[in-house]
């Protein structure tokens, strides 16, 4: 019994994946165990930047906070690709207007 959970947390574990022949971190999925440490330090700064806003923020805001020209779309996108992947593991909320906010 203790080496079939120990082989399901195993699988639950992030792994590390395969893009250009090079091993890079995916962005885990946020559990109780998971602390915010385990994310690379850019996606640290997004949830930070997140944190600071009064309230929901979009993703040019972000940018703005974190030194980005937002005014070049091919600067800004790859920033809002990086706020869905949070909301998609679980770190941050996307509200319905596309503005984004962190969870509860």
């Amino acid at each position: 019994m203790s080496e079939q959970l120990a082989d399901e947390r195993a699988s639950a574990a992030p792994t590390p994946g395969q893009v250009g022949g090079r091993a890079v971190m995916l962005i885990p999925h946020r559990t109780s165990g998971v602390e915010e440490t385990t994310l690379p330090p850019d996606y640290q700064r997004i949830l930070a930047a997140v944190r600071q806003a009064a309230g929901p923020v979009t993703a040019r805001q972000v940018g703005d906070t974190l030194g980005i020209d937002v005014s070049v779309r091919s600067k800004l996108e790859p920033l809002r690709g990086k706020l869905v992947r949070l909301v998609d593991r679980g770190w941050l909320r996307k509200l319905p207007d596309g503005r984004f906010t962190t969870r509860l």
